[in-house]
């Protein structure tokens, strides 16, 4: 048989990268940059230097890699183990989830998502079928609350496209490298050869500090404050665009008078930015038109999320960079074909059954109660478009259910389904989601590798990676990927896909007739036949369908929101019961709000950022990759360092008020000496998988570190902090 080349999309980050397969005699040779793919020759650089793309063959092909289902046979944890088959594991399962739901109804069952790389559309069909809400996962602090206040404010999904005019580039809150590399490479483009100014917004002189023009070196969690400062300037100085403000914005005089009192000095007090940058700052961005924003995760892992959003994207509205050429733009998916939305049933689960949505009552914009609000609009105006809103704009919230499960209020959750996440790293205030998961009656694991939450589990089943399964994925446009290897090789491995795992599932549980496609080709056949193509014709012609442009479309339809402008002061946050203009609060824990707190710990706290060749808490199982990066790294600046009795290279303890984790230091002048950041994303596969050890979850897990309760979570969306902790950091002894 001679060599196959299958085209796939890479989901081992989030850039997507279109990639060319070869398969000879059925073992997997190289994946290599597809040069025939639209826009190949700005990202074959980035694709080309990947060492996730590089170490692939040792990725795919790891010894470690899950290859059948597992059934526990020793105590929760204990790592003993037998083989079991699908058919048995699923109808074992399903039959578990039965007695689960006679006893305390559908609602009892819960699943964990991770950062949208998989099918959550099929994970929320299955649900929405069951009569489920309690879906949780990370979208909650991670792209999640950026869609919905872009939705929100803008009744669309803002999307950042640096072109050949663009004259300046916000970066606000670790948005360069190791984040979203086409981005960063097309800013530096433009810097270098168009003039375009570029400012960072970041308390770490990270590597776009390099590229930058300004820095605004921010105390973490007083970014709406600074966004504010700016806007009052703009106004101020009548630097923003009158014109478009005027006609398509709803809600000037009030934010006007929200931000009136944030002078640039009272800002550079709040934030530590001088205030002759917070000046700049803002003049640039309101002059240097068409300008682009773009936010990274920096702000979405702060407590106060979605007011520092709302500033943050108002800013774009005030200058006119709306849906603009060289500005921030509406992403456009291919109009025709059946959206994920659809797919997902959310009209099949019930008015009562929404209602049971852990948290709904005090975090609604995230839950059902948003999502169908902001959906009356975008439908409206944008049809079945509409229905390409993503998924992880709905969702229980998290820390309320883990709290569910141990205590049983307000109804217990005695079932766990975790797909493409590692809630024991991942998740907040990792003890209370370990005792959680401990209580459970059943807990089932769906993942590439045993991980700390897998050896928790009652069923662990093998996943297939983006090499053994196809995706179609519609966001701007439609990209296909094609199955390049197998999902089952007699006598090597059987792993299943997302799609393989819930329709099983379901049709254990008497969901058959919602289930007709035996595929997830066939599924896509059926996404793609109203414009006339099944998938493999689709695969045939490129695999690649591009979305009609056309900038500037609110000048016919007008903006998808209650008023049908842009919404700075916000009627669905109002309908929601919440603050309409974005408000600057204190974070719960700083120096300023816990003085208290801060005479033990008196350091400033961040976590998350991005480093490679990790992504989240992925790949530190191949041997490649962890030589590049072979322990979790501390950075602390020289001068704290020096005067804590710590040197470069020390191994030191980081401890909060929830407990502490060893991590190893590095001396770095790029950051506040009031500020610390710990990796987040640590565990030791190497390291004994029996509890307690857990893979060494405990020992360098940020998460160990982080609050979960309620109280401090965002009031509207009820994220929690991943930045804006207070430790302290002394020398291993």
């Amino acid at each position: 048989m001679s060599a196959l080349v299958k085209k796939v999309i890479c989901t081992q980050c989030h850039n997507a990268c279109r990639l060319a397969a070869t398969v000879d005699n059925g073992r997997l040779v190289s994946v290599d940059p597809d040069r025939e793919f639209p826009g190949a020759k700005s990202s074959y650089p980035i694709t080309s230097a990947c060492p996730r793309r590089r170490n692939v063959l040792e990725y795919f092909y790891h010894p470690g890699r899950l290859n059948y289902p597992l059934r526990r046979t020793g105590g929760r944890g204990e790592n003993k183990w037998e083989p079991v088959s699908w058919d048995d594991a699923l109808s074992e399962i399903g039959a578990r989830l039965r007695r689960i739901i006679g006893e305390h109804g559908p609602e009892a069952v819960a699943t964990t998502s991770g950062t949208g790389r998989t099918h959550d559309e099929i994970r929320q069909r299955f649900f929405n079928l069951l009569g489920s809400p309690n879906h949780t996962g990370a979208g909650q602090i991670c792209y999640g609350p950026f869609c919905v206040m872009s939705h929100v404010l803008f009744g669309w999904r803002l999307f950042p496209v640096v072109r050949d005019n663009t004259r300046c580039i916000l970066l606000w809150g670790g948005g360069g490298p190791r984040y979203w590399d086409v981005f960063w490479k097309s800013a530096v483009r433009a810097r270098k050869e168009n003039g375009a100014k570029i400012i960072v917004v970041d308390p770490r002189g990270i590597d776009s500090v390099r590229h930058a023009d300004l820095w605004l070196q921010i105390r973490p969690g007083t970014d709406c404050a600074l966004a504010l400062g700016m806007i009052r300037h703009i106004i101020e100085e009548g630097l923003y665009n009158k014109p478009f403000v005027e006609k398509w914005c709803h809600g000037f005089d009030e934010l006007r008078e929200r931000a009136s009192g944030f002078t640039s000095n009272r800002v550079a007090e709040i934030t530590g930015v001088p205030s002759d940058k917070i000046r700049l700052a803002a003049e640039w961005y309101a002059t240097l038109t068409p300008g682009v924003t773009n936010h990274g995760m920096g702000i979405e892992h702060l407590p106060s999320v979605i007011e520092t959003l709302h500033a943050h994207f108002a800013l774009s509205a005030l200058c006119g960079n709306v849906d603009e050429k060289g500005g921030d733009i509406f992403t456009t998916p291919y109009p025709g074909i059946v959206h994920e939305q659809a797919i997902a049933a959310h009209e099949r689960l019930s008015e009562e059954q929404i209602k049971k949505t852990l948290g709904i009552d005090r975090f609604r914009l995230m839950s059902r109660k948003g999502f169908d609000l902001v959906q009356t609009h975008v439908s409206r105006v944008y049809g079945n478009e509409a229905y390409n809103r993503t998924s992880y704009e709905v969702f229980a919230h998290g820390p309320t259910l883990y709290r569910a499960i141990l205590t049983g209020k307000p109804y217990p959750v005695r079932g766990l389904i975790t797909l493409s996440s590692n809630p024991m790293v991942t998740a907040p205030n990792t003890r209370l989601v370990y005792q959680a998961i401990k209580s459970l009656d059943l807990y089932v694991v769906m993942d590439f590798f045993m991980t700390p939450s897998a050896q928790l589990a009652d069923f662990v089943l093998p996943a297939t990676t983006y090499l053994e399964r196809p995706w179609l994925w519609t966001y701007s446009g439609v990209v296909g990927s094609e199955r390049a290897m197998p999902k089952s090789v007699q006598g090597a491995y059987d792993r299943r896909d997302d799609f393989d795992f819930w329709r099983g599932l379901g049709l254990e549980l008497g969901q058959g007739t919602d289930w007709p496609w035996e595929s997830l080709e066939a599924l896509y056949d059926y996404r793609l036949r109203p414009i006339g193509l099944n998938f493999e014709e689709f695969m045939s012609r490129g695999g690649f369908l591009s979305s009609p442009k056309e900038p500037r479309r609110y000048e016919k339809s007008g903006f998808a929101t209650a008023t049908g402008k842009i919404e700075l002061s916000s009627r669905t946050l109002a309908a929601l019961g919440y603050d309409p203009l974005p408000a600057f609060r204190e974070p719960p824990e700083s120096p300023y709000s816990r003085p208290d707190l801060a005479e033990t710990y008196p350091l400033i706290l961040i976590t998350g950022g991005r480093h490679l060749p990790f992504y989240h808490s992925e790949h530190r199982q191949v041997n490649s990759m962890r030589k590049m990066h072979p322990d979790p790294i501390v950075q602390i600046h020289p001068d704290t360092a020096s005067r804590l009795g710590i040197n470069e290279g020390d191994w030191v303890w980081i401890e909060t008020a929830r407990g502490r984790i060893e991590q190893k230091c590095r001396l770095f002048e790029g950051i506040d000496p009031r500020v610390v950041h710990v990796q987040h994303g640590w565990w030791f596969p190497e390291e004994d998988g029996a509890d307690p050890s857990l893979h060494g979850v405990w020992k360098s897990n940020s998460n160990v570190l982080t609050d979960d309760d309620p109280e401090v979570c965002n009031p509207v969306s009820g994220g929690w902090a991943l930045r804006t902790m207070l430790c302290k950091v002394y020398k291993e002894r």
